[in-house]
């Protein structure tokens, strides 16, 4: 059974209500804009920019020193934009780094809202939990994603463009260590750039995906469930490999058996069961929670009155028949449908293997609708950063 959240209802940001910060030692970085500050005024070619690092006019960092943050601070931002690191600092040296990815939408009734940071937040604190590193809070948390989007409005591409602005948390060890043990200082960026849909006109057509071979994703009792930086680097060579292979995904198995599915490099899996029309996605220790995820399972059950379930799912399943529809689901996609797996040379065709299946097509529609601001949000999801004119 799926476990609900519980969720703070979507109100426009103010600043958090806490026991006073320190001061920040810089607070005036940032440059005059050389626009207006509304969204969209900078004009790029807002349905051709693509997914990739574009510069923007500011970051903010925050700084934990002698056990409180500080206030913090813009600083310029741009595609050379820096900050200084200790030699010694932990995330360099015992990977104490985690970062978080969602996404602010230009919505249709002229506001600009960020969807469910809450729940990044509390994925954030859970790794920095598993890592012993001092978390923002949830109020710091989404004070800062919205103090950067606030910043940088008009790198907001426009509503009707397909694009929005991609956010990105990133909390890290500052301080030296030479021994293995936590550090005492960190440091919490929040960085943003425009992105448009990852496949240009929205859902993408099936992609063909291949089991990674030679190589785990994550340890049974490791931290595949935590957004760790250091869980990222490892994929790089297979991925590459895959892609090479002329795969544009790669889907992992369990580590101890190698049986069970787990996760596609960067997204959750999902399959829709060809005989009852249920959600399945897997259920494992090993895997990381996502927000996209939750969501859609959310609109199946309650929307849609699918059957959710969430457990384990032999490979023999996508060999078998078992799914009418494969997708892979995260931040930056929503849903990638997947038309076939292919393992040890042979391919196992998906029935929507052409064209998105009538499930993934509508569970994408329903989600990208509410954060898009054109359909009611009735569970309170968005997050109001500029109110609607």
């Amino acid at each position: 059974m799926r476990c609900l959240l519980i969720l703070a209802p979507a109100v426009a940001l103010v600043p958090s209500q806490r026991a006073a910060r320190r001061p920040s030692a810089l607070n005036t970085a940032t440059a005059t804009p050389p626009v207006a500050l509304e969204v969209g005024a900078q004009a790029l070619d807002w349905p051709n920019i693509g997914f990739e690092f574009r510069e923007t006019r500011s970051f903010v960092r925050y700084q934990f020193r002698n056990g409180a943050w500080d206030e913090g601070a813009e600083y310029p931002g741009g595609l050379d934009a820096t900050v200084p690191v200790s030699v010694g600092a932990t995330a360099l040296h015992y990977g104490q780094s985690l970062f978080e990815g969602l996404k602010a939408f230009a919505c249709k009734d002229g506001s600009v809202r960020l969807f469910r940071p809450d729940r990044n937040a509390a994925r954030m604190a859970n790794g920095a939990a598993r890592t012993l590193m001092a978390a923002p809070d949830e109020a710091l948390f989404v004070e800062a994603c919205a103090r950067v989007v606030k910043a940088n409005l008009d790198y907001v591409p426009p509503y009707g463009s397909g694009g929005a602005l991609y956010v990105r948390p990133l909390l890290y060890g500052a301080g030296p260590r030479i021994g293995l043990q936590p550090s005492d200082a960190y440091d919490f960026l929040v960085l943003a750039t425009p992105v448009g849909d990852y496949y240009k006109g929205g859902l993408g057509k099936p992609v063909d995906a291949t089991v990674v071979e030679g190589y785990d994703r994550a340890a049974p009792r490791g931290v595949g469930s935590v957004k760790l930086a250091g869980n990222y680097a490892p994929d790089l060579k297979p991925n590459t490999e895959a892609k090479a292979a002329g795969y544009p995904i790669g889907l992992y198995l369990d580590a101890a058996t190698r049986t069970y599915v787990e996760e596609f490099s960067t997204s959750n899996f999902i399959g829709v069961d060809a005989a009852t029309g249920a959600y399945v996605t897997p259920a494992s220790d090993a895997i990381l929670p996502s927000i996209t995820n939750d969501s859609l399972m959310t609109i199946a059950e309650e929307d849609l009155d699918l059957a959710v379930e969430r457990r384990p799912i032999a490979f023999d399943e996508i060999s078998s028949g078992k799914f009418s529809e494969v997708a892979a689901c995260g931040t930056a996609v929503v849903l990638t449908p997947v038309g076939s797996v292919t393992r040890h040379g042979v391919e196992h065709a998906i029935p929507a293997r052409s064209e998105p299946g009538p499930t993934c097509a509508d569970l994408y529609k329903r989600l990208t609708e509410i954060q898009r601001g054109d359909a009611p949000d009735p569970r309170d999801w968005t997050r109001v950063v500029v109110p609607a004119e």
